[in-house]
C-alpha cells in the first residue's frame, strides 16, 4: 500500500491529503520500466559471457588454447633434453677433443652468453599466456646460440684433426733404407772424421751403407722439391718438402725414381743407392731439416723398426767414427 502524504492548510487550520499528479506518476512508472529493461540487458550480457552460455566458437578457442599449453609443455621438456645432450657434447668438446689437440677450451661465458640490447620479445607481450611464450622463446634462442657455438667448435676440431692427420703423415718417421738391405749403419749425426781430409767436422746426417741399386724410400708424405746433382758434394740427390717445416734430403743416388713436383707417400721408392758426388763407397746420406735447421734423424725412426733395433742403431750412430762423405 502506497504511503499517504499530507500538507497543513493554514487557512482552514487543518491537514489535508496530498494528491499526486497523474503525469508524475506516469514518469515514475516509465523510469522504473527503463531501469528494469537496462538491468535485464546487462544481466543478459553478463550471463552470455559466462561458461554456462559458451558458444561453439568459444569452446573451440578454449580447446585450442589448452592444446597450445600442452604443446608448449612438450616443447619445454624436449628443450630440456636437448640442452642436457648439448651440455654433454660441450663437456666432451672441452675435456676430450680440445685437450687431445692441445687447444684452449671454450669458456662457459662464451657458450652461454645472453642477448643484450633491445627487448627481443616485445611483440609477444600483452597476451594471456605471454609469460609462457616469452620464456619458451627465450630458452629456444639460447639453445640455438649454444648450438651455433658448438657447431663452430666442431668445425675447428675437424680442421685440427685433418691437420693432425696430415702432420703425422708428413713427419719423416721411417728409415730410408730397410734393415734387411743394409750392410751396416756407417756413420751417425754429429762430429765425424772426414774420409778425404781426415779432419774432424760436423756431419749433418746419417750414412746407410748398402749395395748400389738398393731401393730408397720416402720417409714421409710430401712433394719432391729437387732431384738433381747441382749441390756441391751430394751428387745425385733428392729433396722432399713434407710441410709443417719438415724437409728430407737423400744424397749420392745412382738414379732417381721420381721427378720434381711429384707427390710421394711414405714408403714410396724414390731412388736407388749409389756413390755419386763426394762419396767414398756406395751408401745413402740422409738428412732431416725442421724449420730450416738440420736435426738428428735418429729421433724419427719409430715407424718401421723395433725397440731393440732402434737401440742398436742409436748406439752405432753415436760412435764418433769416419763418415762416408
Amino acid at each position: 500500500m502506497a504511503k499517504v502524504k499530507y500538507y497543513y492548510d493554514t487557512e482552514n487550520l487543518a491537514y489535508r491529503k496530498i494528491k499526486p499528479k497523474k503525469g508524475k506518476r506516469l514518469g515514475v512508472v516509465a523510469l522504473f520500466l527503463v531501469s528494469s529493461a537496462l538491468f535485464g540487458f546487462l544481466a543478459f550480457v553478463v550471463l552470455l559471457n559466462t561458461p554456462f552460455f559458451e558458444t561453439p566458437k568459444d569452446k573451440l578457442q578454449a580447446r585450442e588454447i589448452e592444446n597450445l599449453k600442452v604443446n608448449y609443455e612438450i616443447i619445454s621438456k624436449q628443450m630440456e633434453e636437448a640442452t642436457a645432450a648439448l651440455e654433454a657434447i660441450e663437456d666432451r668438446d672441452n675435456d676430450l677433443y680440445r685437450a687431445y689437440f692441445n687447444t684452449s677450451a671454450i669458456p662457459d661465458e662464451q657458450r652461454k652468453a645472453g642477448f643484450g640490447g633491445v627487448n627481443r620479445y616485445k611483440e609477444l607481450e600483452g597476451y594471456n599466456n605471454s609469460d609462457l611464450v616469452i620464456n619458451t622463446t627465450n630458452r629456444l634462442d639460447i639453445l640455438l646460440k649454444e648450438l651455433a657455438v658448438q657447431s663452430k667448435s666442431l668445425d675447428e676440431i675437424a680442421k685440427l684433426a685433418k691437420d693432425k692427420e696430415q702432420l703425422l703423415a708428413a713427419i719423416p718417421a721411417i728409415q730410408p733404407v730397410k734393415n734387411e738391405d743394409l750392410r751396416h749403419m756407417a756413420s751417425g749425426f754429429g762430429y765425424r772424421s772426414d774420409p778425404f781430409t781426415k779432419i774432424r767436422k760436423f756431419h749433418a746426417g746419417m750414412d746407410f751403407s748398402a749395395k748400389t741399386g738398393t731401393p730408397i724410400y720416402a720417409t714421409g708424405d710430401g712433394v719432391v722439391q729437387r732431384a738433381d746433382n747441382r749441390a756441391t758434394g751430394y751428387g745425385n740427390h733428392i729433396v722432399i718438402k713434407h710441410g709443417f717445416g719438415y724437409e728430407t734430403l737423400y744424397a749420392h743416388l745412382s738414379k732417381y725414381n721420381v721427378k720434381v713436383g711429384q707427390k710421394v707417400k711414405r714408403g714410396d721408392v724414390i731412388g736407388f743407392v749409389g756413390s755419386t758426388g763426394r762419396s767414398e763407397a756406395p751408401h745413402l746420406h740422409y738428412e732431416v731439416h725442421k724449420g730450416g735447421e738440420v736435426i738428428n734423424p735418429i729421433n724419427f725412426y719409430y715407424g718401421n723398426i723395433s725397440a731393440k733395433e732402434y737401440v742398436l742403431i742409436s748406439k752405432l750412430a753415436n760412435q764418433e767414427n769416419q763418415s762416408l762423405d
